[in-house]
């Protein structure tokens, strides 16, 4: 009697998630899933700094000071308001984060992009602080586009 060797694994389906990327429900990058819980994270606390920095900006106009003239300038209680709701509506949208739903992944998105714009606009007053919420912006914006619901629909 002859023992016949076992036959070679198959191959993985297309539907599977691959190390590489792959399928429709896998997220095509690892670093996505991973970056959607830090996305969810990093809006939380980006909003609630700057529900802290839109306090500081109506309570009291002579904490912050402009590095020169520029064409957006606008009156600190205005950015004290614009800061205190963008951030509000930035920590909303990043618990939604958290549950994995397509409509905090659209509503996170637009006011990330909101929070962009704001931050560009705040660079006379505060330029590094800016510059850093800028950048993370820009990620959570990568994460929250490249991230694909291992859920079936």
């Amino acid at each position: 009697m002859t023992s016949a060797a076992p036959p070679p694994p198959a191959p993985p389906a297309p539907d599977d998630r691959m190390p590489g990327g792959g399928g429709p429900r896998g997220s095509g990058d690892s670093w996505a899933a991973g970056g959607l819980a830090l996305g969810g994270t990093l809006m939380v606390v980006y909003g609630l700094f700057a529900v802290l920095q839109g306090i500081t900006a109506i309570a009291d106009d002579e904490v912050y000071t402009s590095f020169g003239d520029y064409v957006f300038e606008f009156d600190l209680t205005a950015w004290g308001w614009i800061h205190l709701v963008v951030g509000v509506l930035v920590v909303a949208a990043g618990f939604g984060l958290f549950t994995g739903a397509t409509w905090a992944r659209m509503v996170g998105a637009v006011v990330v992009g909101l929070a962009l714009i704001a931050n560009f606009m705040w660079l006379p007053y505060q330029p590094f602080w800016s510059i850093i919420m800028i950048v993370t912006g820009l990620f959570v914006l990568w994460s929250v586009f490249n991230y694909r619901s291992t859920r079936a629909v």
